[in-house]
């Protein structure tokens, strides 16, 4: 894990009581709390709260997705959220919509968004994701 985190973050660590101005400039209200910025420096992700070291490592990937998403790097983000939703992590949900979201904004098929909505309704029905993907379902 600290290859993979040391390999595509630059992490910076902060005790809450040897730097409690980072907490206020950073609005963190619980802890752990990691938040993932773009070179600029903007926030792009952030994980409130303990989770597993697979969870969290699809977290992270989820992370890594946002990053060129937001730049319209439409086949970079699919990649990072495909290796997510080959987990067996409870992100898979997520993986897939922001997949399916990546590979339309990419090709402009909207079928794509049809797929994984059917596809999150029968394999994740109580995900919130599969909530938002409903209005794809046609």
């Amino acid at each position: 894990m600290a290859g993979f985190i040391n390999d595509n973050f630059l992490p910076v660590a902060a005790h809450i009581k040897e730097h409690p101005v980072w907490f206020l400039r950073f609005e963190a209200v619980w802890t752990p709390t990691v938040i993932v910025m773009d070179p600029g420096g903007v926030e792009r992700f952030r994980i409130e709260g303990y989770l597993s070291k697979p969870e969290f490592r699809a977290h992270l990937e989820l992370a890594l997705g946002r990053l060129p998403f937001i730049r319209k790097q439409w086949a970079d983000a699919e990649r990072h959220y495909d290796i997510v939703a080959s987990s067996q992590t409870r992100a898979v949900p997520e993986a897939l919509y922001w997949s399916a979201v990546s590979r339309y904004k990419k090709t402009g098929d909207h079928h794509v968004l049809g797929q994984v909505a059917k596809e999150l309704k029968e394999r994740y029905p109580a995900s919130i994701w599969t909530e938002k993907a409903s209005p794809w379902l046609g």
